[in-house]
């Protein structure tokens, strides 16, 4: 229902911390604000894959970071799987794998122990 629906919304820009923004237009939040309602669209029905095509790509230092807290925390919070694909080594760093992938072939593949350590498989 239209009720249900809503709800759902409503639970997800809270997640994403914009609930507050929730009647407004994309044209009245910043770019990280519309970085943010992206995602919470994109997990609003827990799914359990999401990719993410340059997810930080056109956002400054300190909203690239709070966008990869938020897909962090959801992974570890709702189990949420984030394929990324991202050209910016410090947001590769903050995922779990690191597959890197150079004229269509994968040169590496590395899981991270922890963010800012690797080990190579």
């Amino acid at each position: 229902s239209s009720k249900d629906a809503r709800a759902i919304a409503l639970e997800a820009l809270d997640a994403v911390n914009l609930k507050e923004w929730a009647g407004h237009l994309p044209a009245e939040l910043s770019g990280g604000q519309q970085q943010r309602v992206t995602i919470a669209r994109a997990f609003a029905h827990q799914p359990a894959l999401i990719l993410a095509d340059e997810p930080t790509g056109n956002l400054d230092t300190t909203t690239s970071d709070s966008v990869m807290d938020l897909l962090v925390n959801l992974n570890r919070e709702k189990g949420i799987t984030f394929v990324i694909v991202t050209h910016e080594e410090d947001v590769a760093r903050r995922c779990t794998r690191l597959v890197t992938i150079q004229d269509g072939l994968i040169t590496s593949d590395e899981r991270l122990v922890e963010i800012g350590n690797s080990e190579e498989e």
